[in-house]
Formats: C-alpha cells, sequence, structure tokens
C-alpha cells in the first residue's frame, strides 16, 4: 500500500486539482455509505446526492460541475470514475502470481513463451501456442494448441481459449462434424475472465484485438471478432462470425446472433438480445424487438400505460 498520502501528494500523482485542505490526509478509498475518517471516495451524479451529503469521507473526488455540491476536501478531475480507478490502484497495487511455471501444470515444449510468463497450478499449455511477455494464466487454465495471446494479458481460473466451436452439418437426420482448423489470436493488454470460453476458428482465427476485456462466464464463439478496448460484461453469448467493433460495451447477460456486425462505439445493455446488425453508434436496449435505447424507452413507456389503463 502507497498510504497514508495527503491530498496534494495524490494530485502530484495522478493529476487532477485540490479544491480545500491540500493537507488533508487519506489511507484508502471507500465507497461514499462507508467512508470514514481517512478514507477518500467519489461522486458522480445528481441521483447519490444524498449519500454525497450523509457521507463521513475524508475526501471526494468529483468533477468540475459538481465541486460545489460539498464542503469537504476534493479531488476535482474530469473523469471522477477513472480517476478513483487509478487512485485505488495507488492504494491498493494490483497483484499477481509470480513469474513461472507451477509444477502441476502441463507446457508444451513446442509452446513458445515470453519473458515474465505466470502460469498457475494445473494450467495446460497446448503445442504452438504463443504467450506473450507478462503474461499471466491463473489455475486451470487451458490454452489450447496454436493459439496466441499478446503482452500482458490476464487470463483467470477456470478460462478455455481455442476448444472446438460448433461446427456441425446435418446430413440424414445425423450431425458431421466440421473439423475446426482456425486458432485464436487475443492482443495486449487483453484480460479474460473466469470460466469465459473462446472458440477457436472453423477455418479464420477467432481474433480478440488489444485492449479487450472480458467478464466471467462468456461465450465467445468460432470466428468471431472483437473489436479494440471494448468491454463485455458476464453471462453474455456471442455466437460464431459476429464482428463487433472498437471501443463498444455489452451489459450482462446480452445475447448477440451469428453472423452480424457491430459498429464501433456501441453501447448494448444487460439482458438485450441482438437479432439485426447495429451500423450506427448508440445504446440499445431491449429483448423484441429490441431498438435505439431512447425509442424502446418511449414504447416500454407506452405500452406500460396501455396495461394500466386495460388492468
Amino acid at each position: 500500500m502507497a498510504g497514508p498520502l495527503t491530498l496534494a501528494q495524490i494530485v502530484s500523482r495522478l493529476g487532477g486539482r485540490v479544491a480545500g485542505d491540500p493537507a488533508t490526509l487519506v489511507e484508502q478509498v471507500a465507497s461514499l455509505e462507508r467512508a470514514g475518517r481517512r478514507q477518500i471516495t467519489f461522486f458522480t451524479g445528481a441521483r447519490y446526492r444524498d449519500r454525497l451529503a450523509a457521507t463521513r469521507a475524508a475526501a471526494i473526488v468529483l468533477a468540475p460541475d459538481c465541486e460545489a455540491l460539498t464542503a469537504l476536501p476534493r479531488i476535482v478531475a474530469e473523469n471522477p470514475y477513472a480517476y478513483f480507478a487509478r487512485l485505488s490502484q495507488l492504494f491498493n497495487p494490483l497483484l499477481r502470481q509470480p513469474p513461472g511455471i507451477h509444477p502441476s501444470a502441463v507446457v508444451s515444449e513446442k509452446a513458445s513463451l515470453g519473458k515474465g510468463v505466470s502460469i498457475g497450478p494445473g494450467c495446460v499449455v497446448g503445442e504452438g501456442a504463443v504467450l506473450g511477455e507478462e503474461t499471466c494464466l491463473y489455475p486451470r487454465v487451458v490454452i489450447y494448441p496454436n493459439c496466441s495471446l499478446g503482452k500482458r494479458g490476464i487470463v483467470h481460473a477456470g478460462a478455455v481459449i481455442g476448444a472446438d466451436g460448433f461446427g456441425i452439418a446435418e446430413e440424414g437426420g445425423r450431425w458431421i462434424k466440421i473439423p475446426q482448423i482456425g486458432a485464436v489470436r487475443v492482443g495486449d493488454d487483453v484480460e479474460i475472465g473466469a470460466n469465459t470460453t473462446i472458440d477457436r476458428g472453423a477455418i479464420d482465427d477467432t481474433v480478440i484485438e488489444d485492449g479487450v476485456k472480458l467478464d466471467n462466464q462468456i461465450q465467445v464463439g468460432h470466428n468471431v471478432r472483437i473489436g479494440a478496448h471494448t468491454a463485455i460484461a458476464g453471462c453474455a453469448g456471442i455466437a460464431g462470425s459476429a464482428d463487433i467493433g472498437r471501443h463498444c460495451t455489452i451489459g450482462g447477460g446480452a445475447i448477440i446472433l451469428g453472423h452480424l456486425r457491430i459498429v464501433d462505439h456501441v453501447n448494448i445493455s444487460a439482458g438485450t438480445l441482438v437479432s439485426r446488425s447495429i451500423l450506427k453508434p448508440g445504446t440499445y436496449t431491449g429483448v423484441y424487438p429490441f431498438d435505439e435505447h431512447a425509442s424502446w424507452a418511449r414504447a416500454a413507456a407506452q405500452l406500460r400505460r396501455q396495461g394500466k389503463r386495460h388492468g
């Protein structure tokens, strides 16, 4: 831990501006509700104003347009949530397994391992697999043959990268397996959550670009492409050959059907079923039919009012 630190010391490291006493001392981060003396918290919007008024925190991180809402010592930052994330890292440095290969791991002699790689207990790394520098595999991760991960990757326990995709053809009432001869290519600075599965390509590769963040228990089908710096929450399912753009967010439990295209800067709400391509940036919500968020919200409100009139 770095603390305790004064607000002046924090902004000297992370930027931002102090309003109030720069000598205010803090030693840990906390939520608005639970913060106490010598703890710092953050404020992001009007709906938390009651909690802001009641907080016992020593200091607050907030945006310039919220600066006048409290007399507490504060750090003013353009993006309080991102600033708080960096501040939390300052007080709570991220821990990883030490570099090296655990004795219980099975690593092919024909795998290529970069400098500083960490491979935890029970992991399996197949023939021809490539792990970039400082990549960390937590326990029981499986990397199938010929799949590659870039630098500084984090793969959490139980994830499987490169299993066969769901490739079958029907003939005479029986299923014929289609060999999955592609691989999985994962870029730099990608984090893959626990028990997430990324299928290898049927012919071409499944591709996860740089900076992608995948939560736990996500299914990524064969030949999917996920663009750089897209973030996907838990239990989402992405069917084969979907093409997802860069800087997208996909909420938990969302379903994306196969062979669809989603352009850059699209936000998909939790539980949404995406059944057609999305060619315009924006926020999309709903199951059937999904629509642009504002349009869906209006339709849902009209349906609710209509239901009350006939109830």
